[in-house]
C-alpha cells in the first residue's frame, strides 16, 4: 500500500510500506476512505514530537471500512463504514473507566497513538488496536466528508474548550483564535444554550467563517481587543474564555476577557512556558482548564451531524486525493494564505 511516512524534521513522503497487519486479537484493519491533517502533524514535522520516530506513518484521523477483523473483536465485522478516532482507548484500565481514555495505560499512557506511537491513518490501510472500544460506527446518514471531523478537531473543540469552560444557558462566550478548533467550539456552545459567543482572531476570512459557524459577534485583533469584548459584555467580560491558540499571547488575552468568577479553558498546544499575571488573577476567584481531547462525546457529537444541528462539513474547505497529498499540506501549512480551515483527504 501507499502511506505518508515521516523521514525526520522537515522530510515526509507518499511511499510504498508493507500493508498492516492483525498483531492482536482486538485488532481491525481499515481501509481508508477519507483522512485529514492535523496541526499535531505540523508539529511532527517540525521535530517538536521526539516520540515520533523515522518510518512512522503519519495521521490520526479517518473514515473507512473495515476490511479484517482480530478474532476477539465482537462489535463490528468487514464491511463496517467506521470513524477511527484520534484516542485509542482499552475501555477497562483506571483512566477509561474514569471517562479519560486520553490517559488510556494499556496503550501506553496516553490514548494519541496513531501517527505518534504507532502508524497513523495517512495512508491506504490502518491497524486499529482495541478496535470494540476505539472505533465507531458511521450512520448511513453521515457523509465520510462529515464524520472525518470528528475524529480529532470536534470533540476537541467541544470537549475541552465548552464542557470543560462550563458553558451552560445564558453564558457569554470569547473563544481566541478561529481556526478549526476554536470554530468547533464556537459551532457547539450553541448545544448548551450560550447567549453571546465571540470569535477573536486576526485574520477576516476566519472571522467571517466565524459567524457561520454560530458567533453572536467577531473582533478582529487589535490595541483595542480587550476594551472591545468589554464593550459587548457591559464592561464585565465573558463567563468563559476558550483559548485555541497555543500561544503565551493568546493565553494572555483569554485571561484579561474573564469577569469574576468565569472561566479560562485552554485548548491550545503549547510549546513555551506562559507567565500568567497570578498576582492579579487570584481574588477574581477565577477557574483554569486544560487538557488533551478524550473524544468521549462522539456519539452525542455524532447524533448532532446526523439530526442537521451541527453542520461539521463546513470544517473542510479544501479537498485533496491521496496522491495530492503533498500539496495538501501545503495548503494546510499555509491555511491563512489559502483561507484554509481543514482540508479532506481522499484515494481519489
Amino acid at each position: 500500500m501507499k502511506a505518508l511516512v515521516y523521514h525526520g524534521p522537515g522530510k515526509k513522503e507518499w511511499e510504498e510500506v508493507p500493508d498492516p497487519q492483525i498483531q492482536d486479537p482486538t485488532d481491525v484493519i481499515v481501509r481508508v476512505d477519507t483522512t485529514t491533517i492535523c496541526g499535531t502533524d505540523l508539529h511532527i514535522l517540525s521535530g517538536d514530537v521526539p516520540a515520533v520516530t523515522e518510518g512512522r506513518i503519519l495521521g490520526h484521523e479517518a473514515v473507512g471500512v473495515v476490511t479484517e477483523i482480530g478474532s476477539a473483536v465482537t462489535g463490528f465485522k468487514s464491511g463496517d463504514r467506521v470513524l477511527v478516532p484520534a484516542v485509542t482507548k482499552c475501555g477497562r484500565c483506571d483512566y477509561c473507566q474514569a471517562q479519560m481514555p486520553s490517559h488510556c495505560q494499556t496503550v501506553g499512557g496516553i490514548g494519541w497513538i496513531f501517527g505518534h506511537l504507532i502508524d497513523g491513518t495517512q495512508a491506504e490501510f490502518v491497524r486499529v488496536p482495541f478496535a470494540d472500544t476505539s472505533l465507531y460506527l458511521v450512520p448511513d446518514g453521515v457523509t465520510n466528508d462529515q464524520a472525518i471531523f470528528l475524529a480529532d478537531s470536534l470533540p476537541t473543540g467541544y470537549e475541552v474548550g465548552v464542557l470543560a469552560g462550563g458553558v451552560r444557558p445564558g453564558s457569554t462566550v470569547a473563544v481566541v483564535g478561529s481556526g478549526a478548533v476554536g470554530l468547533s467550539a464556537i459551532l457547539t456552545t450553541s448545544l448548551w444554550g450560550a447567549s453571546r459567543t465571540i470569535a477573536i482572531d486576526s485574520n477576516k476570512f476566519r472571522l467571517e467563517k466565524a459567524y457561520e459557524f454560530g458567533a453572536t459577534d467577531v473582533v478582529e485583533v487589535g490595541p483595542n481587543t480587550v476594551a472591545d469584548v468589554l464593550a459587548l459584555t457591559d464592561g464585565l467580560g465573558v463567563d468563559v474564555a476558550i483559548e485555541a491558540v497555543g500561544y503565551p499571547e493568546t493565553l494572555l488575552t483569554a485571561a484579561s476577557l474573564v469577569r469574576p468568577g468565569g472561566t479560562i479553558a485552554n485548548v491550545g498546544v503549547h510549546g513555551t512556558p506562559v507567565e500568567l499575571p497570578m498576582q492579579d488573577m487570584w481574588i477574581q476567584n477565577l477557574t483554569m482548564t486544560m487538557g488533551l481531547v478524550d473524544t468521549v462525546s462522539i456519539p452525542t457529537l455524532l447524533k448532532m451531524v446526523a439530526s442537521g444541528r451541527l453542520p461539521a462539513e463546513k470544517m473542510g474547505t479544501h479537498h485533496f486525493t491521496f496522491d495530492q497529498i503533498d500539496e495538501a499540506y501545503d495548503v494546510f501549512s499555509h491555511a491563512a494564505d489559502n483561507q484554509a480551515l481543514k482540508v479532506v483527504i481522499s484515494p481519489s
